[in-house]
């Protein structure tokens, strides 16, 4: 396994203890984040949602795999993802794939890619199964989840408390 690989490894592993912390130290600075839900975050934005996800992560467990190299910068991992969704309390199995790029040690950009309309079917059940694939349905989600991230980071994200 080389340095990319076990960088990758302690994020996935952080991860499954809900440690932002030690998640967050993984990333460079720059870092420049995006998935379905959130859309593009950078900086200090990827590092709150990190932080929001996991202190308000319900029965949550997460597993990962397949972390590979695509060339000296560029690796893909899969991960997946069950917890409870706070907001329906409806129960969520997520599979996604990762895109990570690393760059003097640190990831310096990071896509998770997983089907939304999936996920809402999963996280709003018959209202996402029936309307998940819309446009609309789709914005409001991500709207919904930028506004949640804004309000974090305004109540003090990051504080290490």
């Amino acid at each position: 396994m080389n340095a990319n690989e076990i960088l990758i490894e302690k994020f996935y592993s952080a991860f499954q203890k809900l440690d932002y912390e030690t998640m967050n130290s993984c990333y460079s600075e720059d870092i420049v984040f995006n998935d379905p839900v959130f859309g593009i975050l950078q900086n200090g934005e990827v590092k709150a949602m990190w932080e929001m996800l996991c202190r308000n992560a319900k029965d949550f467990s997460l597993g990962y795999s397949e972390i590979q190299p695509v060339d000296e910068e560029y690796y893909t991992c899969r991960w997946t993802a069950t917890y409870t969704f706070s907001k329906t309390g409806k129960k969520v199995v997520n599979h996604v794939k990762a895109f990570i790029r690393i760059r003097d040690g640190k990831i310096v950009e990071h896509s998770d890619a997983f089907r939304l309309s999936t996920w809402m079917g999963q996280a709003f059940g018959w209202k996402g199964m029936m309307f998940g694939w819309t446009s609309f349905m789709k914005r409001k989600v991500q709207n919904a989840a930028r506004k949640n991230l804004m309000k974090f980071i305004e109540k003090g994200a990051l504080s290490h408390n």
